[in-house]
């Protein structure tokens, strides 16, 4: 069984990666949201340190890193909004833990370089979530789709300077 903490357990997506928690048979033992009204936690029944600052949430994990092996958290799971990303992956490595992240990893690319060369000094990783993208399902529409010749619309965003641009692109693959 595996510790686990998250960041912005407040957010929409956080309940997924508690069902996932709970599921594989591991712990959730620390959990930060700026908001208290965080209610999804009592429907997984973790018996968990909840904080409403960072920066206690943050003391705590390094509290349960210097504590005996069964007692430190393994993973980071991080639902916090996108600009907080890199400083939470940040914050998982130096308390010994793995980081699981939800896309996109940083805001500005330049920022990927001191994650992984962070990843080389502690030991540890950083994954993000698996997309629907490459589901093959997906790829397997998009086949198809393909063979009889149909167009159909995505919606493609790109980041620029913390600003996004939303664009329509027709595919044909």
């Amino acid at each position: 069984m595996r510790n686990f903490a998250i960041t912005g357990v407040g957010g929409f997506v956080a309940p997924r990666h508690l069902k996932a928690i709970a599921d594989t048979g591991n712990r959730l033992v620390a959990a930060v949201d700026p908001h208290d009204s965080v209610g999804v936690l009592d429907r997984f029944g973790f018996e968990v340190r909840f904080f409403t600052e960072i920066e206690r949430f943050d003391r705590h994990l390094e509290k349960l890193r210097r504590a005996s092996g069964e007692d430190r958290v393994h993973y980071v799971s991080i639902c916090s909004p996108n600009y907080l990303h890199d400083a939470h992956m940040r914050l998982a490595l130096r308390v010994g833990a793995h980081a699981i992240c939800e896309k996109p990893l940083v805001i500005n690319p330049w920022n990927l370089d001191g994650l992984q060369e962070l990843e080389r000094e502690t030991g540890q990783r950083i994954s993000t979530v698996l997309q629907l993208r490459v589901h093959p399902m997906k790829t397997e529409f998009t086949t198809s789709a393909s063979a009889r010749r149909t167009t159909f619309t995505t919606r493609s965003c790109a980041w620029r300077s913390g600003w996004v641009r939303t664009r329509f692109v027709k595919n044909r693959s």
